[in-house]
This record gives structure tokens, C-alpha cells and sequence, in this order.
């Protein structure tokens, strides 16, 4: 009788069909087309450290089984997730003995970024020795999770996110292979539509379809069947890595550039990839004051008011709110007047002396105060014409006048800029009239 638990558990889709040769790999042509650096690796017959980054789904892995045959080579895997450096050390004293044998070692760290700074500065000896090849796989920037001493003795390969055609391309693959699914144009579309970019994530997504298919007893499936019956989201999202910085960029930089629908856009992204709002309205507000500034103070008030909407309502009614600052904002006139004015401020009085107070600014509330001259000759300006002290300094003694805040020539920030010409004017002539 067959033992139930001694049997060997099937394996998914995506690791049955994973490519055994190079040229079965789907995607990646940047790096693995005739002349491209991966491929010339390879044919070099050479191994060297590498770090491979890019998304989920993209051939990390993949590419790093490959190597160990490519180079001739025992290959060992770890996971950052699940590996320690008790395992590390095991894996080197693995290493040890293929050494031994006469065979080299290229040992692959899964999620490098998951190792802490001792568990990767463990690896740095063996890799100097040359005890083993290191191949790291990360989805995180290795700039920012990995550590400075092992990035400079590894290449980085940038993985890319599949396209549409290479989707399809490997759907089609699968279903001569092992999938015999008959799918129509609507089914292809939307399965490499919620792939998005996933090689793995596509062809999970086809062995559901497949398994809920025979269950419907279904014999043609379409994108309605998909839809209904697969527990489907449709973005890649990381709330918290690179990929997830480069979509709020994206959306500040869309509002900077005055193109309502592009910012709409990244903030329904975001949204729709499970982003916190409250986040997002914040950035939303910080980016009122830095690009908006006073060309248009409205538009700092309707931020605020779109975060305190959100506040109010919640999810998903208050998220209306946000995009419709996020279209004000773009629409709105733009200016970093404000923004480079305050950060040449704080970079002088960083590297500047402390400079007094001019006498006549300081506040007097006693006689001595007073009797050392404290306020005296302080011009009060709503006593003067125009409620302007004009030709009256408020710098400290010694101190030029810096220039640090000029307005720009559009919206508000244009009468602003039109008033402070007028006081200027004021200052000279009184300064040039006879005393």
C-alpha cells in the first residue's frame, strides 16, 4: 500500500517549466541578447560575483541555476530568509569539501537584502579567498540593503519586468508544454494583464485557471470566467522598497510637470495597490509647498483640506478627495520660489557667524534695557506712509541684503513680485534723498 505522506509533492507550473539553458530564458534581452554583458559572461566560461535586482517573477533565481552549468560549477542556495550564519558556515565547509574534490562552488543567497550587515560581512572572507563564487538575488536597491565591501566585489545586473509579448510568448509556451488550456484573445489579455510583469505569477495564475476550469467543467475560457472565478489583484505593489519611492516620485514629479492625468494616475497606482492615503495625503501637501508655494496659497489650504477629508470619510470615499487636490496642484502655477529661498536661508546660517541683533529691533521691556539704547529709533511702520518704514534695515549690522526669495512671474507670486520691486523703489529714494 502506498504511503500518502512519503510521496514527493508536485511541483507548481512555474518550477516544472524553469528554463534549463539559456536560451529557453524568456525576457531579460538587455542582458541576455548576442553581445549583450550576462550572455558574454556566460560564454566567457568564467564566474565572477554577481548581484542580480530586479522585481519578483523576472528570472533571479533562474539565471543563478544556470550559472553553476554555464561555469562548470557545485551550486549551493540559501535563503536570507530562512538562513543563518550557522547555515552560512555550513555552506562553507560544503564549499570546503567540493574544493577538495576539485570542483568550485558558486553559492547563490536568495533576498540577499534580508541578511543583516554581520550575516553578509560572514560571506566577504570566502569570497576574497575564492572559496566560492557569491551570487546574491535582491529586490530591494543593493545600493541601499547591501553591504558596501561585498557590492564593490560583485556585478550588478538589472532584471527587468516582463513585457506583454514576452508574457504571451511564455503563456504560449506553457500551454503547449503542459497546459493545454484553451483560452480565447480576452483569457490571454487578462492573464498577462494581472501577471503584470511576472513571469512566476503568470503561469500560477494559468494552473489556477486551469484547475478551476476542469472544476466548472469549462472547456473554452474567456476573461468573464477568469475574472469570476481566480482571487485576482491586479498591480504589483511594494509598499515599502524602491518600487514603491519611484511611484510617489512619479506622481510628485507629474504634479511639478503640470500633467493632471499622469498624477492621477500614480496616485490611483498607489491607491489601487494598497498604499496608505494618509501617506499619500501628506506627500500630497508637502508637495502644495514645495512646487506651488505662494504663485498659489489656495492650493496649500486644499491640500490640507483633502487630508482632513480623507480623515473624515475614510476609504473609499475620501480618497476623492486627495485626487482632486492632486488635479489642482497639477493645474496650479508653479513655484519653488519659497522652497529656494528657505533652504539658501538654513545653508548660510549653518556655515555663518552669529550676528546681533541691530540695537534698534531689540525688544526693551525695561529702563535698562531702554538706557542702553534697546528699540530706540525703531520706526513703527503702520506710522509710516504706506505702512512702509522705507530705507529701514531689519538685517544684522555688516550683513548685505541676500536676494534669497525671488518670485516667480506667474500667479500670485506676479504682484508679489510687482510689490517688493515697488518697496525697493521706496528704499532708494529714501536712502538717496538728503538727510
Amino acid at each position: 500500500m502506498t504511503d500518502l505522506f512519503s510521496q514527493a509533492p508536485h511541483a507548481p507550473l512555474a518550477e516544472a517549466l524553469r528554463p534549463r539553458t539559456l536560451d529557453e530564458v524568456v525576457g531579460q534581452s538587455h542582458l541576455l541578447g548576442e553581445g549583450k554583458p550576462l550572455r558574454l559572461a556566460f560564454q566567457s566560461g568564467k564566474a565572477h560575483s554577481m548581484i542580480f535586482w530586479g522585481p519578483p517573477g523576472v528570472g533571479k533565481t533562474t539565471l543563478a541555476r544556470l550559472t553553476a552549468q554555464a561555469f562548470g560549477s557545485e551550486f549551493i542556495a540559501l535563503s536570507a530568509v530562512f538562513s543563518g550564519v550557522k547555515d552560512i558556515r555550513a555552506a562553507m565547509e560544503q564549499a570546503q569539501l567540493h574544493l577538495a574534490n576539485g570542483r568550485h562552488t558558486i553559492l547563490f543567497v536568495d533576498e540577499i537584502h534580508r541578511f543583516n550587515k554581520a550575516q553578509q560581512d560572514a560571506l566577504l572572507p570566502h569570497v576574497e579567498s575564492g572559496l566560492f563564487t557569491f551570487i546574491g538575488a535582491t529586490t530591494e536597491n543593493p545600493s541601499f540593503e547591501v553591504n558596501s565591501a561585498l557590492l564593490s566585489r560583485a556585478q550588478v545586473y538589472v532584471l527587468k519586468s516582463l513585457t506583454e509579448d514576452e508574457l504571451k510568448q511564455l503563456l504560449q509556451r506553457a500551454r503547449t508544454q503542459a497546459v493545454p488550456l484553451d483560452l480565447d484573445d480576452t483569457a490571454v489579455d487578462a492573464l498577462v494583464g494581472y501577471a503584470d510583469g511576472d513571469a512566476r505569477r503568470l503561469l500560477n495564475l494559468l494552473e489556477q485557471c486551469q484547475t478551476a476550469a476542469a472544476t466548472a467543467g469549462i472547456d473554452r475560457v474567456d476573461a468573464a470566467f477568469i475574472t469570476n472565478a481566480l482571487s485576482l489583484n491586479a498591480r504589483r505593489f511594494d509598499k515599502g522598497g524602491d518600487h514603491f519611492y519611484d511611484q510617489v516620485s512619479a506622481l510628485h514629479k507629474s504634479v511639478r510637470g503640470s500633467h493632471p492625468d499622469a498624477a492621477l494616475y500614480w496616485l490611483c497606482r498607489m491607491l489601487d495597490g494598497g498604499a496608505d492615503p494618509r501617506y499619500l495625503s501628506r506627500r500630497i501637501v508637502r508637495m502644495a509647498w514645495e512646487d506651488i508655494g505662494l504663485a498659489d496659497p489656495r492650493a496649500m489650504q486644499l491640500a490640507n483640506d483633502a487630508a482632513l477629508t480623507y480623515e473624515r470619510l475614510g476609504s473609499p470615499e475620501g480618497e476623492l478627495a486627495l485626487a482632486q487636490a492632486v488635479i489642482y496642484l497639477a493645474v496650479a502655477p508653479k513655484s519653488n520660489a519659497g522652497y529656494k529661498a528657505y533652504n539658501q536661508a538654513r545653508a548660510f546660517i549653518q556655515q555663518d557667524k552669529s550676528r546681533e541683533v541691530p540695537v534698534h529691533l531689540r525688544n526693551a521691556p525695561t529702563q535698562l534695557m531702554k538706557a542702553l539704547g534697546h528699540g530706540h529709533d525703531y520706526r513703527y511702520a503702520h506710522d509710516e506712509p504706506n505702512a512702509y518704514a522705507a530705507g529701514e534695515t531689519y538685517l544684522p549690522p555688516g550683513m548685505g541684503e541676500p536676494g534669497w526669495y525671488q518670485p516667480v512671474s506667474r500667479g500670485l507670486e506676479q504682484k508679489i513680485a510687482e510689490k517688493l520691486d515697488h518697496l525697493r523703489q521706496l528704499d532708494a529714494q529714501a536712502r538717496s534723498a538728503p538727510s
